[in-house]
């Protein structure tokens, strides 16, 4: 998934996503694939296009302007084809209410986008709100109630001025697990969550707070099936009727290429 700086094609109609080959000779689908990312100026900025390649494969990231790239990835059995994900086809879902309101980019959720034990999206809360609440676990398999999953919270906090950006996540013991984390964040900072209630995620007033989750289990199912904490479940009733907070959603770029 390209998170680019530049875009030299900004104001022109960027390429389309390229399948190419390299080499005289080279047969349709022998040779090396070329995947071409637009990306986006920054993880505020609306969903950017992502690129999905196979296990057991080789990959060379080019970027003649630069640029920031995050590689997700997980432990897999199946060898699926390399492919190019438009921007335009990341499903954006805005969740809760009030200040619990947050935006979710679910490129690679499950059911979004086929994957074998991987699970990817982004969360864009705006500052002052609580995200990844109530605190909620996947570290147990219960079908169809919970499924096990390990989880990586990756941050970037939104500065204001010259100040830089801050925020808070808290992860409890569970019953499956003794992970216990309340610590502060910023960007580049990263929180592993092997088990655990995790959340919230508090974004600090003025600063809004982007994290990549990334997830995978041993399930035989790739599904994301979450237990609410029993002590704090009942939030998610209070939703009903309130508003969204009106910052959201983040930018969400119309001109995507086709």
């Amino acid at each position: 998934m390209g998170h680019s700086h530049v875009q030299p094609d900004a104001g022109r109609n960027p390429a389309p996503p390229a399948f190419e080959e390299r080499g005289p000779g080279r047969r349709p689908g022998s040779g090396p694939q070329v995947l071409r990312l637009r990306g986006r100026r920054g993880v505020f900025d609306g969903p950017t296009d992502f690129a999905y390649l196979p296990r057991d494969g080789q990959a060379e990231v080019l970027s003649p302007e630069g640029g920031r790239f995050a590689l997700v990835g997980a432990r897999c059995e199946q060898r699926l084809p390399a492919r190019y994900g438009p921007a335009a086809g990341v499903p954006v879902e805005l969740r809760g209410g009030g200040q619990c309101s947050r935006q979710v980019n679910n490129f690679a959720a499950a059911g979004v986008f086929d994957c074998d034990r991987l699970i990817a999206v982004e969360v864009l809360t705006p500052g002052g709100n609580w995200s990844s609440y109530p605190p909620h676990k996947h570290d147990e398999h219960h079908p169809g109630v919970e499924s096990r999953l390990e989880e990586i919270y990756y941050y970037e906090i939104a500065p204001h001025g010259d100040t830089p950006g801050l925020g808070y996540q808290r992860v409890s013991p569970s019953p499956a697990g003794k992970t216990d984390i309340l610590t502060e964040v910023r960007t580049g900072d990263a929180v592993l969550i092997p088990d655990g209630w995790h959340g919230p995620s508090i974004a600090a007033p003025g600063h809004d707070m982007y994290y990549l989750n990334v997830m995978a289990g041993p399930g035989a199912t790739r599904e994301w099936l979450i237990r609410d904490h029993p002590d704090h479940g009942w939030i998610r009733s209070t939703w009903t009727g309130q508003d969204l907070d009106p910052r959201l959603p983040f930018h969400h770029r119309a001109e995507d290429p086709a």
